[in-house]
């Protein structure tokens, strides 16, 4: 697991409401590890909505999935981590040279504490899926080529699915954050997530931290769901 973390949970914190953002923070700080703040709150609110939730001193996954030409994703990583976030992710389809300069950017700054990481395919998507975008190998044929290629660009980790941690630890090893959605318990239905799996089990596979939202968020009790969770993975 990450130092940064104290339990391998996740919230992911998907609104763009900063007042709904720092009530689930308040309210569920002491049974998770860290939060997960999306597109959809750092569009609304910037650079001063992540500091709003930094004060409440929960570890930050600024999950923005850059995806642009090298120098700009350079730029972009470079002021994403003036924020300290403990975790920032790119894509790892903007290849080689991007993953490369995001990494550079990291080495530039004076920031030694923030993980980078690499969103290999996406956990909404499965075989079907990727046929009709056009690729030919599977999810996890996909995403072990992925995952070597953001290791070899000096990346610390990866985001999967539960599905390929197995394939990730054998091929790859250990020494490799993998930060795991789409995760669910087993009375949930499964949303818009194609490659699930339990808490439990997905630490079971080798995963170090798990990002959950639903099951916890649009719980009508959130305390007693992320106390379930917590006892069904210690």
């Amino acid at each position: 697991m990450n130092k940064a973390f104290s339990n391998p949970i996740i919230l992911a914190v998907d609104t763009s409401s900063i007042e709904e953002a720092e009530k689930l923070v308040v309210n569920l700080r002491d049974y998770i590890g860290g939060i997960k703040i999306g597109m959809e709150f750092f569009n609304s609110y910037g650079p001063a909505g992540v500091s709003s939730i930094e004060k409440f001193g929960v570890p930050i996954f600024l999950d923005l999935k850059l995806h642009d030409i090298p120098a700009t994703v350079y730029k972009t990583v470079s002021t994403l981590l003036k924020l300290n976030p403990a975790i920032i992710n790119v894509h790892a389809s903007g290849g080689k040279e991007m993953m490369l300069e995001a990494s550079r950017a990291l080495k530039d700054s004076n920031n030694k504490d923030t993980k980078l990481i690499a969103v290999t395919i996406l956990t909404s998507l499965d075989n079907d899926d990727l046929e009709d975008i056009g690729f030919s190998d599977t999810s996890d044929a996909l995403v072990l080529q992925l995952a070597q290629l953001a290791k070899d660009s000096g990346l610390d980790g990866i985001v999967c699915s539960a599905k390929e941690i197995s394939l990730i630890r054998e091929k790859i090893g250990n020494n490799f954050l993998l930060v795991v959605p789409g995760i669910r318990l087993e009375e949930n239905n499964h949303n818009d997530q194609k490659r699930t799996m339990t808490p439990k089990e997905a630490l079971l596979e080798g995963a170090d931290l798990l990002v959950i939202g639903r099951p916890i968020t649009q719980s009508e009790d959130q305390i007693a769901s992320a106390k379930k969770i917590l006892d069904q993975i210690e």
